[in-house]
């Protein structure tokens, strides 16, 4: 590739309240870290507009472990020449954390999952970009238990929330899990379609999912049986099969054999011949140090025909916890953020694995082929989300 080349799309990092932009350079062999923006408080997700330079951010002063007393959505206006950001308008208040959010395909509302209590909002988007009112639902939604994301369909007639569920603890049974599909209005209505939840839901964690460019195929990863499906869907996206028409292992080794290693979030390569998912490793021994486990992304091949996908590699991301990775929009690089730092003990001597953003390109065949990683400081914060637009 030409070196001289310009500059091209930017990379959006959070750590707490703080917003960093990156570019890659030509070659796409490093990072350059540019500006830093403070949000009210902590990101937790964001999404960006379908066709204008905006992002949208959800924040909360809560975290995973901790409720939190603050919550809002942010708009952002990205620079169309530089990607610089800009606040744009008033915060947004929220009633909770959210877990997830997203856009509908057409731009004009936001959705936000929430995981305590489960349930999901739909939030209009005015013409210039700003945050509207809350769409009041006229049906009572069933999100099932522990909603995790929310996606549109492709046709933009149906929404699927994800429900993980729980593992069962002790003197507290499992919580099944499931996936909500709903059929989503013109007007931002959302009402109850079906329901996936193979073996009731137990056994079933799921977490994220992708959709297939062009054909009806749900990719779908667990993250407590660190496994993926795919489902058929109806070409409306408002139908999704009971059960799964593929199941398949994200790791190389036996599930359970490393504490907490579970699959993260799962992306459908642009072309639809490849889709990967996030496997995250971060148990502890008594010591508080690293104890190993998988931590990289599982490349699998799709079947043109039947969308089977096929295990093709396991790509190390020289890192801890790829909570969240992205495909730029080239479909040439993927990017994954390995969100802590962690301690390991090496040769007999303590040493950091640091948080990072590990870049991959992403070969003819969907393999992935190591760049090289930038590392991201951290302190006692954690490399929390991350996206390319």
């Amino acid at each position: 590739m030409n070196s001289n080349h310009k500059l091209s799309q930017s990379v959006y990092a959070s750590v707490g309240k703080m917003l960093t932009r990156y570019e890659f350079d030509a070659d796409r062999s490093s990072l350059i870290k540019r500006e830093t923006l403070e949000l009210p408080f902590n990101v937790q997700y964001a999404w960006a507009h379908p066709t204008q330079p905006f992002l949208y951010l959800a924040c909360s002063n809560g975290s995973p472990s901790e409720v939190g007393s603050a919550h809002c959505l942010v708009s952002l206006v990205l620079n169309g020449q530089s990607g610089v950001m800009s606040m744009m308008g008033e915060p947004v208040g929220l009633a909770a954390r959210a877990v997830h959010m997203t856009l509908d395909q057409k731009g004009q509302f936001i959705l936000v999952a929430y995981n305590k209590p489960s349930r999901v909002s739909v939030h209009r988007l005015l013409a210039n970009g700003l945050i509207g009112e809350e769409v009041e639902q006229t049906q009572t939604l069933d999100t099932g238990i522990y909603a995790h994301q929310v996606r549109v369909s492709l046709s933009n007639k149906s929404v699927i929330v994800v429900a993980r569920g729980n593992n069962a603890k002790e003197n507290q049974p499992e919580d099944p899990g499931s996936l909500r599909v709903f059929s989503f209005s013109e007007s931002g209505q959302l009402k109850t379609s079906s329901t996936v939840a193979p073996k009731q839901g137990y056994g079933f964690g799921p977490r994220h999912l992708d959709f297939h460019p062009s054909k009806p195929w749900v990719y779908v990863s667990l993250e407590r049986q660190n496994g993926l499906h795919m489902y058929l869907a109806n070409e409306m996206g408002d139908q999704v099969a009971e059960q799964p028409s593929y199941v398949k292992p994200t790791l190389s080794e036996e599930p359970g054999s490393r504490p907490r290693q579970r699959s993260g979030t799962v992306h459908v390569h642009p072309n639809g011949r490849s889709v990967y998912v996030a496997n995250r490793a971060s148990g502890l021994d008594s010591e508080q140090m690293y104890v190993g486990g998988e931590n990289n992304i599982a490349v699998y091949r799709i079947d043109a025909i039947s969308g089977e996908p096929t295990i093709i590699q396991h790509m190390d991301t020289r890192g801890v916890v790829a909570r969240t990775f992205a495909l730029d929009k080239t479909g040439t690089l993927l990017l994954a953020a390995n969100s802590q730092t962690i301690r390991v003990k090496k040769d007999g001597q303590q040493t950091l694995i640091p948080a990072s953003l590990a870049l991959f390109h992403v070969l003819n065949d969907g393999s992935l082929a190591y760049v090289g990683k930038t590392d991201v400081p951290v302190g006692e914060e954690v490399l929390f989300w991350m996206g390319i637009a």
